[in-house]
């Protein structure tokens, strides 16, 4: 690492415990030169001003939070490694509200834009094997994009509301929610009913060599359409 990466990395490490401790308005260009033994013109010519060191804390942190996520494959139960995805999310919010809500403005940067994107492939990996087991009733995408709705809406709600009056039951209840919506009943079968079904055959899409790729697009849109008319009126 050159000394000019250290002195950048030192940097964004006090900014994230100044933001940690006092918020947004702690993380100034002098507060932050301060802490670090540094000058404040260092700051600007690495970062160009507050803003820019506040979207490299925003990085650091979406980096973070996605390495603490273990690879998909080590839950023998796909759903179980569902619920541990989002009691990290959820946990990690909580822990670091400050961070939490600076990390998503995060994604107007390209470094902010490929953490965020590897943290929702996991997501989708996840989701994926779910899928393959049968126990998906609704496409990936949509249970993607749901579970990512009501996780962040969780922890945003919770770091808003005061720690004494804080409702503990409510990120349970929205995964519970969440499951009604996404997931089949495990006391059946695997596969329990069209929608199901055809949310599992589009996993196997990609290995049906026999069909042209043209066929393959076909059939996976005919699938799709199967699984969203699970949620439609009628």
């Amino acid at each position: 690492m050159s000394s000019r990466d250290r002195t950048r990395a030192q940097l964004v490490e006090v900014a994230a415990q100044l933001l940690a401790t006092g918020g947004p308005d702690a993380v100034t260009t002098r507060s932050v030169a301060l802490a670090a033994g540094a000058q404040a013109p260092t700051i600007y010519r690495l970062f160009g001003d507050k803003s820019g060191l506040l979207d490299a804390v925003a990085e650091h942190g979406l980096a973070s939070y996605v390495a603490r996520k273990h690879p998909h494959d080590t839950d023998a139960d796909p759903v179980q490694g569902l619920r541990t995805g989002w009691e990290l999310h959820v946990g990690f919010g909580l822990a670091n509200p400050e961070l939490f809500r600076l990390m998503h403005t995060a994604l107007r940067t390209p470094g902010g834009r490929a953490a965020a994107a590897a943290g929702a492939g996991v997501l989708q990996a996840r989701v994926r094997r779910v899928a393959e087991a049968g126990r998906l009733q609704v496409t990936e995408r949509r249970a993607v994009d749901l579970i990512r709705a009501a996780g962040t809406g969780v922890v945003f709600t919770l770091i808003n509301q005061a720690e004494d009056e804080r409702d503990d039951t409510l990120a349970d209840t929205a995964w519970e929610s969440v499951c009604a919506t996404i997931l089949t009943d495990a006391s059946t079968a695997a596969i329990t009913g069209p929608a199901a079904a055809a949310v599992t055959l589009r996993t196997a899409l990609p290995d049906l060599t026999a069909l042209t790729a043209a066929e393959r697009a076909l059939l996976g849109d005919w699938l799709d359409r199967k699984a969203e008319s699970q949620r439609m009126p009628g």
